[in-house]
């Protein structure tokens, strides 16, 4: 059997590994573009190729309400469904249930929801979360979780981390395809121990990778900052450690430099919808009055198509006549700004110099 983890350098507390799944390898740390519902918002397959994404998320609670994962497997699978022949991760649903917080009821056995579409009555557990994943054929699934928001009580964190345990339990024992591998899912908020204790007994199930969620999430980002940077060293250094929607480029490096691996956010394409070019130099808002005869290029250091065709201005244009295309020109670059940050910092670690690429790239970005 192929060994789904190596790690091969490390550069501080910085790692470069490479995960071996059935669609092909993947080579962190790497960013995921988030394809909720069976696409990347506005973007292609072939664009996903082109600006070097490895791996791309599904979600299960929206594919599970629309088309539905029996159609999916009646079809052949998320990968044959969308013909994405590179590896696919699914989330559990668990955050999306949650976060719809007035839509649903936790019990212990899972969450009774409304569909946030019709209103149609639903009830997703620890089983039939599986039993989505399964039908979807991701090849790596997340166990079904509660995620409180921040700030929470003790009592309510703690209630979170049982519930997530004993779902994780489930999960576990859940006959998954042969080439799934499933990822447990730390919570505990802010509290050191209480993540700690999660993370051991979900040590004891032994899950092939496991992912820090429950951040970004309410709580401030140096809060966030502050904690993974001491936590994430805890961590197994023979699997993969993911963290789960997070974040800004810096949020991003900051997670690599804390020993992550693994990072998925909305938003490089949820942004871009609304104008937002992540540049080397820092974010900028294309709809500003200033980039209106402005002929350089959205970002003068980035090579993508992009850039090196088209102006700050046509881009204005673009989004100021509510073009679609303003969008998908916008998510293409930022997306790309992302995996080739991740590509890069991957390169230093090689090198053993990442501490100089995360000082001078943040130098850069955060210069007035």
């Amino acid at each position: 059997m192929t060994k789904f983890f190596n790690l091969e350098a490390t550069s501080g507390k910085a790692r470069a590994c490479t995960l071996k799944t059935a669609h092909g390898e993947i080579q962190t740390p790497i960013f995921m573009p988030v394809g909720t519902r069976a696409t990347v918002k506005t973007m292609t397959n072939w664009d996903l190729d082109k600006i070097g994404a490895q791996i791309i998320l599904g979600n299960t609670y929206h594919l599970y309400l629309r088309p539905g994962h029996k159609l999916i497997e009646k079809l052949g699978g998320l990968h044959q469904f969308m013909n994405y022949q590179k590896p696919i991760l699914t989330d559990s649903g668990g955050f999306q249930v949650f976060s719809l917080s007035d839509l649903n009821k936790v019990t212990e056995t899972g969450v009774h929801f409304k569909s946030h579409l019709d209103g149609s009555k639903h009830f997703i557990g620890p089983n039939e979360s599986m039993e989505i994943q399964k039908a979807l054929g991701s090849d790596i699934v997340m166990v079904f979780d509660e995620c409180p928001s921040l700030p929470s009580t003790k009592e309510k964190l703690q209630a979170a981390v049982d519930k997530t345990l004993s779902w994780a339990k489930i999960c576990k024992d859940y006959k998954l395809q042969d080439h799934q591998h499933l990822f447990g899912i730390i919570q505990g908020g802010l509290d050191f121990d209480m993540r700690t204790k999660c993370m051991n007994e979900l040590e004891k199930m032994d899950f092939p990778g496991l992912a820090i969620g429950g951040l970004s999430v309410g709580e401030k980002n140096q809060e966030m900052k502050d904690f993974l940077e001491d936590f994430v060293f805890t961590m197994p250094s023979t699997k993969p450690r993911y963290l789960m929607g997070v974040g800004t480029p810096l949020d991003i490096l900051d997670g690599i430099k804390s020993g992550l691996d693994m990072f998925d956010c909305v938003l490089p394409t949820r942004n871009a919808r609304n104008g937002q070019v992540l540049t080397h130099k820092g974010p900028i808002n294309i709809k500003n009055e200033k980039f209106k005869d402005d002929s350089s290029s959205l970002d003068e250091l980035c090579d993508c198509n992009v850039c090196q065709n088209h102006s700050k201005a046509y881009l204005r244009h673009l989004y100021s006549v509510g073009e679609y295309l303003s969008g998908q020109l916008i998510s293409y670059h930022n997306l790309y700004f992302y995996l080739k940050m991740v590509k890069e910092a991957r390169a230093a670690i090689l090198k053993d110099s990442f501490d100089e690429y995360y000082q001078s790239f943040y130098n850069t970005y955060t210069q007035k």
